[in-house]
């Protein structure tokens, strides 16, 4: 049985389920080396964006909960992605139990508060849907990507701790889910 993704709607975003025909410009964003720069450091071939696609469908399937593409309501157009995911990654500290919150825009829609308003509608919706079976959800950034970690603490992640995913340092974030931030 298929699992419809629910659309969230805020001042000047649609947040709605991935559709094959996102390919194409969420290829576009995941191979700007400016979109990269503080997750993998390498821009996505279109093989590897076609599995990252993929994968957020099959979150949703799978899960219950995942990404969303973010669309500007004003023109209509993709203009980033953001959701919770479950990556079973090897971290110290583990955030295995928590879904682990993520986000990218489009370089021309950085810099004006959309992540923060994406983000923040994502997790209301975590918060009326997922803290029934989720204490709290995650977030892990690279020590230098102050832009996300700034977007991290308005819509409620604190607790910073350093630590490791695979061989880079990391920094690691949480938000309780059940009460909005």
């Amino acid at each position: 049985m298929a699992v419809e993704v629910p659309t969230l709607e805020t001042e000047r975003l649609i947040l709605r389920g991935h559709r094959l025909t996102d390919f194409e410009a969420s290829l576009e964003m995941w191979a700007d080396p400016s979109v990269v720069a503080h997750i993998t450091g390498v821009p996505s071939t279109p093989e590897q964006t076609w599995a990252r696609l993929l994968r957020y469908i099959g979150h949703w399937q799978a899960l219950g909960y995942g990404y969303w593409v973010i669309e500007s309501k004003a023109e209509g157009v993709f203009v980033g992605e953001a959701g919770l995911a479950d990556y079973q990654r090897d971290t110290t500290p583990s955030v295995r139990g928590k879904p682990e919150a993520g986000w990218a825009l489009q370089p021309s829609a950085q810099g004006k508060g959309l992540a923060t308003e994406a983000v923040a509608a994502v997790l209301r919706w975590a918060d009326d849907n997922l803290a029934k079976e989720f204490s709290a959800a995650s977030a892990i950034f690279d020590p230098a990507n102050q832009a996300s970690m700034r977007v991290a603490e308005k819509v409620g992640f604190g607790a910073p701790v350093m630590g490791t995913y695979g061989e880079l340092e990391s920094l690691f974030m949480e938000r309780p889910l059940g009460k909005s931030a």
